[in-house]
C-alpha cells in the first residue's frame, strides 16, 4: 500500500486529489495539510510513502517544507504540484530533493502513475518541467563545471540515457542489455552520485555537462 499525504492550501484541490488517488486500490491518502508547517508535522507523524506538495502556500512554502521533510529520518518521496508550468521555483524545488514535479491539471492517470512510480524510486517530471530543467542547466555557467564521481564508461552511458528521459526498458533496448542489468547499473550510478532517485541524477548529468546542447528529453521517469 502506498500511503500519501496531500499538502495544499486549497481544500478543493485536496479533496480533488484525494478523490483521484483513492480510485486506485493500491493508494491510500493518510492525511491532508493546508500549509507547509502542518505538512512537515504530519509527514513526521504519519510517515507517508509519498507527499504531494503544493509549491506556493502562505507561511512555509512548498520548497522550504520539502527541505524540512527530507532532512528527517526515513523521509518520504516528495512530488511537487503546481499550476505553473514555468514556475521560477522549479529548480529550487528539485535541488531541495523533490522526486517529481507535476502540473495540477495533469490527467488523472498521470497523477496516479506519478505516485506509483515515485514510490518505487523512479522519477516523475511533467514534460514541460523536463524541458525547463534542460534549458536552465544549459544556460547557466555551472552547466559544465560540476564534476561527476568516477563512473565506468557503461555507467556513463546509462546516466546519459536516464538524463535524456529513457526508462529502464528503453535503456535496455538501446544498449542491448537485460532489464535486470540496467536496473543494477542505475542503482550503482545513484549510489556513486550520492542521490536517491533519477531526478537528482538527471540534475547532476546536466550540471556536469554530460548532456550537451542538442540532446533532448522525452518525459523524465
Amino acid at each position: 500500500m502506498i500511503d500519501v499525504l496531500v499538502v495544499d492550501d486549497q481544500e478543493l484541490v485536496r479533496d480533488g486529489l484525494r478523490a483521484v488517488l483513492e480510485t486506485n486500490a493500491g493508494i491510500r491518502v493518510v492525511g491532508e495539510a493546508g500549509d507547509g508547517h502542518a505538512g512537515v508535522r504530519l509527514s513526521r507523524d504519519l510517515a507517508p510513502t509519498v507527499v504531494l506538495m503544493d509549491i506556493r502556500m502562505p507561511g512555509l512554502d512548498g520548497i522550504r517544507a520539502t527541505t524540512e521533510i527530507l532532512t528527517g529520518a526515513n523521509p518520504p518521496f516528495v512530488v511537487i504540484l503546481t499550476t505553473f508550468d514555468v514556475d521560477e521555483y522549479v529548480m529550487a524545488a528539485l535541488h531541495a530533493g523533490a522526486s517529481g514535479f507535476l502540473l495540477k491539471d495533469a490527467p488523472r492517470d498521470r497523477i496516479i502513475e506519478a505516485v506509483i512510480r515515485v514510490a518505487s524510486g523512479e522519477a516523475q517530471l511533467a514534460p514541460q518541467i523536463a524541458r525547463r530543467l534542460i534549458d536552465h542547466a544549459l544556460s547557466t555557467p555551472r552547466g559544465s563545471g560540476v564534476a561527476l564521481p568516477e563512473l565506468s564508461p557503461r555507467e556513463l552511458d546509462v546516466l546519459r540515457l536516464v538524463a535524456t528521459g529513457l526508462s529502464n526498458a528503453e535503456i535496455a533496448a538501446r544498449l542491448y542489455l537485460s532489464h535486470t542489468t540496467v536496473k543494477s547499473y542505475v542503482a550503482n550510478v545513484l549510489a556513486k552520485l550520492g542521490v536517491r532517485d533519477r531526478v537528482q541524477a538527471t540534475i547532476a548529468a546536466y550540471e556536469s555537462g554530460l548532456i550537451r546542447p542538442g540532446e533532448t528529453t522525452t518525459s523524465v521517469g
